[in-house]
């Protein structure tokens, strides 16, 4: 009977720099590499309709990468790891840690069972720079401040990121097949997905063309290009980092070294920075697993949220008759990804001009965005609603208006997904409702009719939410 190991993907789709794929191949055993959906432990956080396309089209260019091997499973994860174990003669399991509050306990009882078998389970690091257990203050507690997490948790007490591992070379893969990829019904009904394959190539490959793209152009302007949407200054691999299609380590270390041959080091280091943020808001979701579903700021537990479902679709849909606001939430329809200048911007709108739960824009995030992440998206709404770790003061509100002016001066992003507002110039198009007949007229704008009127005035809504904000003190 042939010996063994499973190697297990979650997420972390590759071959390049994927610790548990090592350390399998280095067993000397038979490698079975797994793919498990599991919608059964993941509760009210099973993957989302956008995610779920991107992994499906990412699924398939793995298991191409592994000459058909891949093995895809669907349903709880201790079932389906028990059927395998039962039925072959495995001797070890092989998976990089996840650390959404249910795969921690997940992890736990599969560990314990497959020790009861007699199997060992080893659990890497695959998926983040710096453990949450390294990065954590000198009294022991974890940190809820950014800045001192990155400078001191991070960068002086935490080990250096491990160095970005080579595929392993001569994998001797074992052929196991339970499941086709189209039995795991990853496409959703609605397929408006199919827009996503003209701006997206999921998949290891689809990773190192992003970040070569950025290294190549859009790092040189980073820290200031990156909050203008029309710019090419962001690097959009979130949706690669999220599946794990590239390693942290492997963006950080290429970047650490571009940044050194640059005329402006502050472009790199401050988009480390940022990979920094994504380790701070998996740090939260570490130590306070109710982070996706509780304020971290108990006071707010008591805010009177409005609940209005007409604001809320018009919200969705892009027809609050905000330019700025109605083009980001196009964009993210459209193509599954929003810029990160107007995630804050949309935001804002939704829990302060609209008062509507940031719950509200998590729930719609998570099913629309390719790189929805229970992390970065749980304490990304918590800090603009001022609930969160870290988060921006309750009393920061965007103004739409003039986010637009600063940070889409030529209109460029708003023309490109608000078509029907390309003929309007200089602060009108910022706020349509404002310009003279004619000027609409000329323009092919008639507001109620083919672009909406706004759905809140700016200035009443702005003083309600800070007379809401004020009884909570």
């Amino acid at each position: 009977m042939v010996d063994i190991c499973i190697m297990w993907f979650r997420q972390d789709l590759r071959l390049i720099d994927n610790p548990a794929l090592i350390e399998a191949n280095n067993s000397g055993l038979n490698v079975l590499p797994v793919y498990i959906l599991d919608d059964f432990n993941s509760g009210n956080w099973k993957i989302g309709s956008a995610s779920r396309w991107w992994l499906n089209e990412s699924l398939k260019k793995l298991n191409s990468s592994l000459n058909d091997n891949l093995c895809f499973m669907n349903g709880d994860s201790i079932n389906c790891l028990d059927k395998l174990t039962d039925s072959l003669n495995i001797k070890s399991v092989y998976f990089n840690k996840c650390y959404e509050p249910w795969r921690i306990k997940s992890d736990k009882e599969i560990i314990k069972k497959l020790s009861n078998k007699g199997i060992k389970a080893y659990s890497l690091s695959g998926s983040l720079l710096f453990e949450p257990e390294a990065a954590i203050k000198d009294d022991g507690t974890p940190y809820k401040v950014f800045t001192p997490f990155y400078r001191k948790g991070c960068l002086q007490n935490s080990p250096e990121p491990r160095i970005p591992l080579e595929v392993p070379k001569n994998i001797n893969l074992y052929k196991h097949k339970e499941l086709s990829i189209e039995e795991l019904n990853l496409l959703p009904k609605d397929d408006w997905y199919k827009n996503f394959e003209n701006y997206w190539s999921p998949g290891e490959s689809g990773a190192r063309e992003k970040l070569n793209q950025f290294l190549e152009i859009g790092i040189n302007d980073y820290k200031d290009g990156r909050n203008f949407p029309f710019k090419k200054n962001v690097s959009r691999l979130s949706p690669h980092l999220h599946h794990g299609e590239i390693s942290p380590n492997t963006v950080w270390y290429e970047v650490k070294e571009k940044s050194e041959t640059m005329d402006s080091y502050r472009n790199g280091d401050h988009y480390l920075s940022e990979l920094g943020w994504r380790e701070f808001s998996y740090n939260l979701l570490y130590f306070f697993s109710y982070l996706p579903e509780e304020n971290l700021q108990k006071k707010f537990d008591n805010f009177p949220w409005d609940d209005n479902q007409e604001l809320l679709t018009k919200w969705q849909k892009g027809l609050t008759g905000y330019p700025i606001v109605d083009a980001g939430m196009r964009e993210l329809w459209k193509t599954g990804y929003l810029h990160n200048r107007v995630r804050m911007i949309v935001g804002s709108f939704l829990v302060k001009n609209l008062l509507l739960h940031w719950h509200h824009g998590q729930q719609w995030f998570w099913d629309t965005l390719l790189d929805a992440d229970l992390a970065n998206n749980s304490a990304s709404w918590q800090w603009v609603s001022g609930s969160g770790a870290d988060a921006a003061p309750y009393f920061r509100i965007f103004n739409p208006i003039t986010q637009g002016e600063k940070f889409d001066p030529n209109g460029d992003y708003i023309k490109k997904y608000i078509p029907e507002l390309r003929n309007l110039n200089g602060k009108i198009l910022y706020a349509p409702w404002e310009a003279p007949e004619n000027i609409l007229k000329s323009a092919g704008i008639e507001l109620g009719k083919n672009y909406p009127y706004p759905v809140v005035d700016l200035k009443l809504s702005r003083e309600k939410a800070l007379a809401a904000f004020e009884k909570l003190k």
